[in-house]
């Protein structure tokens, strides 16, 4: 018999818990997984530059509270967009690409899901097509 796996993101839960009762929390709601938010905001796009003890910490608690992490949602991009007309935010947004799978990477996240959108905030234009792909 297959048990299918069903998840919940990040952001659906209250933000004021520990990652240990997130991850409980998870659990208790009857949910197999988590899915992990990079999105645009300081706190999250923080998450980028944790340390590898952070990291460890993070990983080990994931352990601890069987729960897995299958997906990373990176929307940081909306902020800092790959399309971007401007060459420092184009820098920034592979930069954080980069950060992104080294992150995933540390933590064993498989998948990371990013917007489809060459650019959120500015105005799309044929550049900003081709600066995304």
């Amino acid at each position: 018999m297959t048990t299918n796996a069903l998840g919940i993101y990040e952001k659906a839960l209250p933000q004021d818990l520990s990652w240990r009762e997130t991850f409980e929390l998870t659990h208790d709601l009857g949910f197999n997984f988590l899915e992990f938010s990079i999105d645009e905001s300081d706190q999250r796009l923080a998450r980028l530059d944790w340390t590898r003890q952070q990291r460890q910490e993070f990983r080990d608690l994931m352990w601890a509270t069987k729960t897995r992490i299958n997906n990373l949602m990176l929307s940081g991009h909306r902020r800092f967009p790959l399309g971007s007309a401007n060459p420092q935010i184009r820098q920034q947004a592979l930069t954080m690409m980069q950060k992104a799978i080294d992150l995933c990477v540390d933590l064993g996240i498989h998948n990371i899901q990013m917007a489809g959108y060459d650019v959120y905030y500015e105005e799309k234009t044929a550049s900003s097509r081709e600066y995304f792909v």
